[in-house]
């Protein structure tokens, strides 16, 4: 239960900052931009705290199987997601330009990555919520006509593919068995 309470606060306080602008920019003007920032903060950490505390507790019945052979297509879907991830990050460069929204984008590609290899209700719960997620706050973002970033220098989109290669293999070769619960299987 605290996984499901979880997801509805860390999604919920997301979705609320993109589908509800006006009341997030009432909410603004009534508490200040700085005191929002921190309750906002802290709401989306307990929700994340909440997910992964939940998380061992939550429903493990497996609902499909998919075949061996997707965990090859997750490395490389996870190995363009991280890229988008750093490209989110830095200063934009034509990758951020091209795709308009790379955080979502990349999370919408790990999200729809992880489904092909997780078959049980939580993990369709966490990657299925992520993933509707994204598209709910792709679409949102579009509507309000949100300004893209404007193309930069191709250095940037290097130093991106960089990064997000150098953590693609960190979290390949060490860190996933501490992130994600279970080490990838080669």
């Amino acid at each position: 239960m605290l996984f499901f309470i979880g997801l509805a606060i860390f999604l919920g306080s997301h979705l609320f900052t993109g589908l509800l602008r006006r009341q997030r920019a009432g909410l603004v003007g009534r508490v200040g931009a700085g005191p929002y920032k921190g309750m906002f903060s802290i709401i989306a950490l307990i929700g994340l705290l909440l997910i992964v505390v939940g998380w061992g507790g939550a429903d493990r019945t497996v609902i499909y199987s998919p075949p061996y052979w997707t965990r090859y297509l997750v490395y490389l879907f996870m190995l363009l997601a991280l890229i988008l991830l750093a490209a989110s990050s830095l200063p934009a460069g034509r990758l951020a330009a091209t795709v308009k929204h790379p955080m979502l984008a990349g999370v919408k590609i790990w999200a729809f990555a992880h489904l092909l290899v997780n078959g049980d209700i939580r993990s369709i719960a966490l990657f299925g919520s992520f993933l509707a997620f994204a598209v709910i706050d792709r679409i949102a973002v579009k509507k309000r006509g949100a300004p893209t970033p404007a193309p930069g220098p191709i250095t940037n989109d290097f130093i991106a593919v960089g990064v997000g290669f150098v953590v693609w293999i960190a979290i390949y070769m060490f860190l996933h068995p501490y992130i994600g619960g279970v080490a990838i299987a080669v």
